[in-house]
């Protein structure tokens, strides 16, 4: 988020999204030509079904034999398919292929899905929180950041046509507990990913192993400004419980999500100009940009002319 100086507390950590201000379905070409997260493995096996909504349409998921999902909406099948632990769905007639995440794939790590939360707010403003490293002191006091090391580092970012993504990366911050497995404040390495307009990876340095954890958040845009976060981990940690894994990511969004309804406007404005940047949003004003050149309009401010 650019320019953060407030402080935040913690206040309900998941809470019911209002009613869609959208009265119609979304028409926006840039936003039906992409798969979007619906819901998580565990959560469909363990519930049997799932009903929400997706880009201001009532979706329906239901679990299949054999793992696999069943998506409609109005009676309809809509094309899904499920990849790194979530079902996906696109009312696109040709959606581009999702994007790769190699580190799901990797043997040696857990995959823990951290929680769900809804927001009021649009998708691209919870992917901004999430590579904004500027709030931590402020926001996650003790645990991500702590004054008075509030300085964001100079840090390199790319917009890759090849790849179709914005990568931040040498961005480095000290954090008094970086993860659950963390007993003493250390600098943190980060590298920040965003190859998809609605949802970001980060990897960070493990405290237990010469490699870096992978976190993600991928964000189902309920509407233009209500969504669900999707949020888990592929990390190298063996020895933390998977409750304490999930407490930790909870904390820190619990911690996030006053600051972001509070935003004003809900859909995110691609003009780096209507709001103050500051040094330390490059990775935000480059995901402005990306969002532009692509021009996307729909659950954003558009630049003006």
């Amino acid at each position: 988020m650019l320019a953060l100086t407030c402080k935040a507390r913690i206040l309900c950590l998941i809470a019911k999204p209002e009613a869609p201000m959208t009265q119609f379905p979304c028409s926006d070409p840039v936003m039906l030509s992409y798969w979007h997260p619906v819901v998580s493995l565990d959560e469909l096996q363990r519930a049997g079904a799932c009903d929400t909504r997706l880009l201001d349409r009532a979706v329906q998921i239901r679990a299949l034999a054999g793992g696999g999902a069943g998506v409609t909406s109005d009676g309809v099948t809509v094309l899904s398919q499920t990849r790194y632990g979530y079902v996906w769905a696109s009312f696109g007639d040709d959606p581009r292929p999702l994007f790769p995440f190699p580190e799901f794939l990797e043997n040696d790590r857990r995959f823990v899905v951290t929680g769900v939360f809804g927001v009021n707010a649009s998708a691209g403003r919870v992917i901004e929180n999430f590579l904004d490293m500027g709030h931590f002191p402020y926001v996650h006091t003790g645990i991500l950041g702590e004054e008075p090391h509030t300085e964001v580092k100079e840090y390199d970012v790319e917009v890759s046509e090849a790849r179709d993504e914005v990568l931040a990366t040498n961005c480095r911050f000290f954090q008094p507990q970086a993860a659950v497995s963390s007993s003493e404040g250390m600098d943190v390495e980060y590298t920040y990913r965003v190859p998809h307009p609605n949802c970001a990876i980060l990897y960070k340095s493990s405290p237990v192993a010469g490699r870096l954890d992978a976190i993600f958040i991928f964000v189902q845009p309920m509407g233009e400004d209500q969504v669900r976060a999707h949020s888990g981990m592929c990390i190298l940690d063996e020895t933390s419980s998977d409750l304490d894994i999930r407490r930790f990511q909870q904390v820190i969004f619990a911690q996030d999500k006053p600051i972001l309804e509070n935003q004003y406007p809900r859909c995110l404005p691609l003009d780096p100009r209507a709001e103050t940047p500051i040094r330390a949003d490059k990775s935000a004003i480059a995901y402005r940009r990306w969002l532009a050149s692509k021009g996307l309009g729909w659950g954003v401010v558009p630049v003006a002319g």
